[in-house]
């Protein structure tokens, strides 16, 4: 099946982010979509959930059904600021962290089958046409359970997509590349310092306080195979990060200060993963289309 065509008759580059929540796109790898996107790239979404689980501060609800209704409308606003294509649902439900009564809602993300969240994001590969997709990594940045399925699911689908032996309205196709996100453990030990000296605890991080840092520096590590320089938007991602209102109280990062300053300077770059094509020893890629023509 041949790519889509743009203007100059060359095959349109299409990027396609598959996560978990409304704000995952903005918080993890919103530099990186917002810079594809500048460079006239079809980046698109696919949110598996829209965010229902959690407390959200009573003012800033005024004016919306649900918890879903907002955290939707806080994306269309990060999305239209990053520059995204398009953003698509699964319509699954938010599952919470682990042990919280959403874990057990009936139509749970976590709760799911594999091969069924699969099907749903092979269809959109399908139909949208990426040569490279996005994901978490194999613990999803920070253990959430909806990242973990969501990223398995992501990978089930990046084979199945091209399977002609996978029925659906949308003839076979297959991406040419597959990344997770990652989050340096240079970065993290970084962070597991200097958090205590503004009185963060890392192992309590997090709007919630159910981010441990520190055991996450102290788990496997994920190599970086892409370094993303998102400098020339990164005012943008700051802006897309601002619209979800509701995630930033009490998240433990100062919007303004010396501490807002210093994550800035460092977290300037966004790391990759590459799962697909294989890798050889020492890749090191500052373009996640290089070998894609």
């Amino acid at each position: 099946m041949r790519d889509a065509l743009d203007n100059n008759g060359q095959a349109q580059r299409t990027l396609l982010a598959v996560l978990a929540h409304p704000d995952d796109e903005s918080f993890g790898m919103g530099g990186t979509l917002a810079l594809y996107a500048r460079r006239g790239v079809a980046v698109h979404l696919v949110c598996a959930t829209r965010g229902e689980a959690g407390e959200v501060d009573a003012e800033l609800l005024q004016g919306y059904a649900s918890i879903a209704e907002l955290r939707v409308s806080e994306l269309r606003c990060a999305a239209g600021i990053l520059g995204l294509s398009g953003v698509h649902f699964l319509d699954y439900r938010d599952s919470g962290m682990p042990g919280s009564p959403d874990n057990q809602h009936p139509q749970a993300l976590i709760g799911a089958p594999l091969e069924e969240v699969a099907a749903r994001v092979a269809h959109y590969i399908r139909l949208l046409k990426p040569q490279v997709v996005l994901t978490f990594d194999p613990i999803g940045g920070y253990r959430h359970p909806d990242h973990i399925a969501i990223q398995r699911a992501t990978v089930r689908a990046f084979e199945l997509a091209g399977e002609p032996g996978f029925q659906n309205e949308l003839p076979p196709y297959q991406p040419q590349k597959l990344y997770y996100h990652i989050f340096p453990k240079g970065f993290l030990k970084w962070a597991v310092r200097i958090l205590p000296l503004f009185g963060r605890d890392p192992r309590k991080f997090g709007r919630n306080g159910d981010i441990d840092i520190l055991s996450i520096v102290e788990e496997g590590d994920f190599p970086a195979h892409a370094s993303i320089d998102f400098r020339p938007v990164q005012e943008q991602r700051q802006a897309a990060s601002a619209c979800h209102a509701s995630q930033l109280g009490g998240a433990g990062l100062p919007r303004r200060g010396p501490l807002n300053w210093l994550l800035r300077w460092v977290n300037s770059r966004e790391q990759f993963m590459r799962a697909y094509p294989p890798v050889e020893a020492g890749l090191r890629e500052r373009d996640l289309f290089e070998g894609i023509l």
